[in-house]
């Protein structure tokens, strides 16, 4: 029964729906936005470690509310943002442009200031864990240049887990991260984020001195960690796998291919995919991720 938790509390966390221009600007403006997150409390007594945790393009599904008994079990409690019904979504898997591909790190930042402020929640040991979008906005929330740009004093996290993240765009000054370490679990075959440009980016991670490591899993397709799924099907989402995207000049991001701006209207962008569970290897990601936390901050 440790898996239940001692209480649970809903928080409403403001935050800002931009566009990804005004994001890499640092620009005020957006529309303010309340979003809600959901804390679930363990048993342990005190001031608990605490993972934040990031959907993806389908919002809160199965997985997560799986991956957060096991985190309360492990004695941390578990905080999700909800980025979606604050902003009127249900998902954007069809439709990736409703929502600008760096919202989430914003909305990160701003639930990072919520949940430290709790008294029940020890503010050094807060490690961020994002899936697929929510993978990505994790990651790149890491960057120092994103601290810098909204989050100037605020809460640096312990660490960053990405699972099946898209660390495929190239952001100007990408290689600067926090001093703090990430990981990443992604399936090998995934064929909806690839993992051939994670490994590239991570070597670049490395080569800058940044403490980041990859662990794959055979046979897993995008998604692996549904409890409800055990195989992997089509999906017609959007996937940005053959697209090379890049910050040409601050706030502008195009298709490296045309030079032009990237739009998900680009031939690059696909809609067949695999998407589904692996029960064998999504076994081996939570002792993976259970481990990491536990070692990174459940000291």
């Amino acid at each position: 029964m440790q898996d239940l938790p001692i209480r649970t509390e809903l928080h409403p966390v403001p935050s800002l729906t931009m566009t990804d221009r005004q994001f890499l600007l640092g620009e005020a403006g957006g529309v303010p936005t309340m979003l809600a997150g959901w804390l679930s409390l363990p048993q342990s007594p005190g001031r608990r470690p605490a993972v934040l945790l990031m959907h993806g393009s389908g919002g809160i599904g199965a997985a997560i509310p799986h991956w957060v008994r096991l985190i309360n079990a492990a004695g941390m409690a578990a905080f999700v943002l909800d980025g979606f019904s604050g902003r009127g979504l249900t998902s954007v898997s069809a439709d990736q442009a409703l929502l600008g591909r760096l919202a989430f790190v914003h909305d990160i930042y701003r639930a990072l200031g919520v949940l430290a402020a709790h008294p029940g929640i020890d503010a050094d040991r807060i490690a961020v864990m994002g899936f697929s979008r929510g993978g990505q906005g994790a990651f790149y929330a890491a960057m120092a240049r994103f601290h810098r740009l909204w989050n100037p004093g605020g809460v640096i996290p312990a660490a960053t887990l990405a699972i099946y993240p898209d660390c495929g765009t190239r952001y100007i000054e990408d290689t600067v991260m926090v001093p703090r370490p990430i990981r990443v679990f992604h399936g090998t075959p995934d064929d909806f984020n690839p993992v051939a440009p994670v490994r590239a980016h991570l070597e670049r991670l490395r080569a800058a001195g940044c403490d980041v490591a990859l662990a794959e899993y055979a046979g897993a397709h995008h998604g692996f960690d549904n409890p409800l799924s055990r195989v992997a099907a089509r999906t017609s989402g959007q996937s940005v796998r053959d697209c090379r995207i890049e910050e040409q000049a601050p706030g502008l991001l195009v298709n490296a291919a045309t030079g032009e701006p990237f739009g998900y209207a680009d031939p690059c962008v696909a809609r067949d995919a695999h998407v589904g569970g692996n029960p064998a290897a999504a076994g081996m990601l939570r002792v993976d991720v259970m481990a990491c936390l536990a070692a990174l901050i459940g000291r």
